[in-house]
């Protein structure tokens, strides 16, 4: 199946454990002389990696956990490379994967790139080409990672937004000015402002484009519910001192 000479060869008991922060190519095949040559290539090309001869010792451990790209066997004794993609996609796992077959058929490999499968190749496969389809795996994976880091901090500042911070969050978002803002939600616009400048340190936006930025990492549920009313007599002079009342007493 490898086309190059082995230049590498480490058992698993000696191999070193890797840093957790690091990619890793996690190999999973059930023929002990593909995991060996696949693992050989990977350790040539400079990728950390690990093999497992089936699914169940694979989910055994946390290797899943760690950046990186699977090559999986289609078929394999017990739960196959499919099962395991349709159990990563169920548990919303995005790890990239890359199947690899000696028999494959057009609707098994339909399947897997539908369900996000980075390429699926037919042994004896060229070593160059398992190697792209691994590193764009790899790429594909930490650019995920680099997003959903920046969703979740996103996430965090927002929560510790007021309500009424939230509101006027959500009407700059929407390309109003400090007037009316104002007169939407029926405070002054001196308090606008306040609410304004607060929320920007919390959300840690240096400008309104980069709070722009951040809101449009928020997931849609929030950016839709921080528009709603938080105070029935908004648009009211009521609502103005109410809600003025309110920020100063916080103060």
């Amino acid at each position: 199946m490898i086309n190059d000479p082995v230049v590498l060869r480490i058992s698993a008991s000696q191999r070193p454990i890797p840093s957790s922060d690091q990619p890793v190519v996690i190999i999973v095949d059930d023929d002990a002389a593909i995991r060996d040559a696949i693992q050989n290539l990977m350790l040539s090309a400079g990728m950390e990696c690990v093999a497992f001869a089936s699914t169940g010792e694979l989910l055994a451990t946390r290797t899943l956990d760690r950046p990186g790209c699977l090559i999986l066997d289609v078929r394999m004794p017990g739960s196959s490379g499919l099962d395991l993609q349709r159990h990563l996609v169920a548990t919303g796992n995005s790890k990239p994967i890359v199947f690899l077959t000696g028999h494959g058929d057009i609707p098994m490999s339909v399947e897997a790139m539908k369900a996000g499968a980075i390429d699926f190749l037919t042994k004896p496969v060229r070593d160059q080409t398992l190697l792209d389809a691994v590193i764009i795996g790899i790429n594909r994976d930490l650019a995920y990672r680099i997003n959903a880091l920046a969703i979740r901090s996103s996430v965090e500042r927002f929560e510790k937004l007021t309500p009424r911070e939230r509101q006027v969050l959500h009407e700059v978002a929407r390309g109003r000015v400090n007037k009316q803002i104002a007169f939407d939600l029926g405070i002054s616009e001196v308090t606008v402002k306040l609410h304004r400048g607060n929320l920007m340190r919390k959300m840690q936006a240096g400008s309104i484009g980069e709070l722009i930025r951040i809101w449009g990492l928020l997931p849609a549920i929030a950016r839709e519910t921080c528009g709603e009313s938080v105070n029935p007599t908004i648009g009211t002079a009521e609502g103005a001192r109410h809600s003025e009342n309110q920020h100063f007493a916080s103060k």
